[in-house]
């Protein structure tokens, strides 16, 4: 009998799951369309591309759904067995909330690895593709201003033609400009020279770059430091980048997978650049993935605290709840981003407490 129960509980689950999926991402796709409507106009982007862009956002919109319709399908699969009475039955025969409980946690366990999974396969890879396309097609004449964040770039690491390396702390995209920059040229595995500037400016008719209070280093084959430059002034310079270079090559953290940013702290390290930011990112893409399993844990007890139009009061519960939980991680990014907490306590913040919060009222139930 408990063996056909969670047969019956995670069927109707699995359903509730998969309609509320869709629901949610044909909502943020007619959102989307309707806010980026004037761009797709404004740059006279074809259908083609336009339909591209979203078949790339999908990953991405399956992913932010997924914990929203985890909690619509914990609600509604529980809520719909009290209405019924049959939560009632159960009861009667000797079955806790606990046992009902069993199966959906372990669901979430499942689920929470679909979720790591999809993240750092597909969400990644679509949303590098979306963003490509964004810089090639939508960016220009657009009535919309861009956003700040489209605007200066942090954090940069490039590697061209395998013998130079190059960090930027800081790149305005509009009015390429750098700051603090180092730029390392290697021979044979082994560094020949070294520049580092406080800023640096793209004058494009001249197609150099002006330095602002600059040094070159140049190094022996033992590495020992044996001729430097250093000047105040401005002085044009080829690095032997271009501002296409930057615009082709970053990638945001949200381009990137779990082995990437852990490959890329591992070389912005190496340069002296700060990854607080991308250290933040790294420990949210685990965190993000174990949202699934909070919100059953969260959603069970919920249509159970009233007896009486329990499903009513889950369902309106529920839509506080995955609003509170989403302010939530984004207080404690905003926290880690701004190094006022360690990257590890900003991910996982929002976790804990509602998975705290979980175990609560899962303990204080009607069981």
């Amino acid at each position: 009998m408990l063996k056909r129960l969670d047969r019956y509980l995670l069927r109707q689950f699995l359903q509730i799951l998969g309609m509320a999926l869709l629901g949610f991402i044909t909502v943020f796709v007619i959102v989307d369309l309707i806010e980026n409507l004037d761009r797709f106009i404004d740059n006279s982007v074809s259908a083609k591309i336009i339909l591209a862009y979203y078949g790339y956002s999908i990953p991405w919109f399956i992913n932010i759904g997924f914990p929203m319709a985890t909690l619509i399908a914990t609600v509604f699969s529980v809520g719909l067995m009290a209405k019924r009475n049959e939560y009632t039955v159960l009861k009667a025969s000797g079955i806790s909330l606990y046992r009902i409980a069993a199966p959906l946690i372990l669901l979430g366990f499942g689920l929470s690895a679909l979720s790591f999974e999809l993240d750092n396969r597909w969400v990644s890879w679509g949303n590098e593709h979306r963003f490509n396309i964004e810089r090639q097609y939508i960016k220009r004449n657009s009535r919309r201003s861009i956003p700040k964040m489209r605007s200066v770039l942090t954090d940069i690491f490039l590697q061209k033609q395998g013998h130079q390396n190059i960090s930027i702390a800081r790149y305005q995209t509009r009015k390429h400009v750098a700051y603090n920059i180092t730029v390392i040229n290697l021979t044979d595995d082994r560094i020949v020279e070294r520049i580092d500037a406080k800023s640096i400016t793209w004058i494009d008719s001249l197609n150099r770059w002006a330095a602002t209070t600059y040094s070159i280093r140049f190094f022996d084959r033992d590495g020992i430091e044996k001729e430097t430059h250093i000047a105040q002034g401005d002085t044009l310079v080829d690095l032997g980048f271009v501002p296409e270079d930057i615009a082709k090559r970053f990638k945001s953290p949200d381009e990137l997978n779990y082995n990437e940013l852990a490959r890329r702290i591992v070389m912005l390290r190496e340069n002296g650049v700060d990854t607080t930011r991308w250290e933040v990112s790294r420990q949210f893409k685990i965190s993000f993935a174990f949202t699934n399993l909070i919100v059953i844990l969260f959603g069970l007890p919920l249509v159970v605290l009233k007896p009486k139009g329990g499903l009513s009061f889950g369902a309106g519960m529920s839509v506080f709840v995955i609003f509170a939980y989403y302010a939530l991680i984004k207080f404690g990014q905003s926290m880690g981003y701004q190094g006022l907490v360690s990257p590890l306590v900003s991910a996982w913040l929002g976790n804990a407490v509602f998975t705290l919060g979980g175990i609560l009222l899962l303990l204080g139930a009607r069981k």
